[in-house]
């Protein structure tokens, strides 16, 4: 029982697994922070094109 228990607390492959959702969360997260500043931006953009076209003469 003794040498199982060494042996798996030698056992570092699950560490690598946890690194990595880890890592994939983060960048999820910074995936999602850098959607929505844009999705804000374009926003926006878009309502002052908007008015500035209905301010024109169409003539």
């Amino acid at each position: 029982m003794i040498k199982f228990i060494k042996n798996f607390r030698k056992d570092e492959n699950g560490a690598v697994t946890v690194d990595w959702v880890v890592l994939t969360a983060a960048v999820v997260g910074l995936a999602v922070a850098a959607y929505t500043s844009i999705e804000t931006g374009a926003t926006g953009l878009t309502g002052d094109t908007e008015t500035f076209l209905d301010g024109q003469d169409p003539n």
